[in-house]
């Protein structure tokens, strides 16, 4: 069995509209101790990260606990929305999750997301087959995998999860890299 822990980035420093290089609140750096705790006992053997500087900083208490590299991961970064900053991104995400081929100009549908992330992992089952691997991800991002798996989860989903930080979500795949469980774990 694969166990693979992704870890949805903990709270951001909203003020900071740069997506790839927004840090962690002072709330956020506290809060991932809170991850630190929960993978304390899962024998992790990898960690890795998308690029983004929220997602590496949540993780990285754990890994710095214990000696890991955090290697990253370019294609679990989080889903491109726009240049500019959405003012309604309710109604945005909404309109995502309703089509997953919708998009701005120049950001990413949901499909695009999905089959980067899923991509990304199916390589990751593939090399580290066996391990214990937890992975810093982002709240679209780790959704659409969810997705992918379990078809029901879907925009009220996401509506329920968007506002947790840091959150948790196991899978468990067997011999063949078939997904057979994923759970969410509450870290409060």
């Amino acid at each position: 069995m694969t166990k693979v822990y992704f870890v949805r980035h903990a709270e951001p420093n909203y003020n900071n509209h740069n997506d790839a290089l927004r840090e962690l609140s002072s709330k956020g750096m506290e809060d991932r101790k809170l991850v630190t705790k929960f993978l304390v006992d899962k024998h992790i053997d990898v960690v890795l990260s998308s690029p983004y500087k929220r997602a590496v900083d949540t993780v990285k208490d754990f890994a710095d606990s214990y000696g890991i590299e955090i290697d990253i991961v370019y294609d679990f970064r989080e889903r491109k929305v726009e240049s500019g900053w959405i003012e309604d991104f309710a109604l945005f995400t909404k309109m995502q999750w309703d089509d997953f081929t919708y998009k701005l100009s120049d950001g990413e549908c949901l499909q695009e997301v999905q089959r980067r992330n899923m991509s990304a992992l199916q390589q990751v089952l593939n090399k580290y087959a066996g391990k214990n691997i937890v992975v810093g991800s982002h709240g679209t991002a780790l959704s659409t995998i969810i997705n992918y798996y379990d078809h029901s989860f879907g925009h009220n989903d996401f509506e329920r999860i968007k506002n947790v930080m840091p959150w948790i979500v196991e899978f468990v795949f067997d011999e063949d890299t078939k997904c057979i469980m994923i759970k969410e774990h509450d870290l409060y």
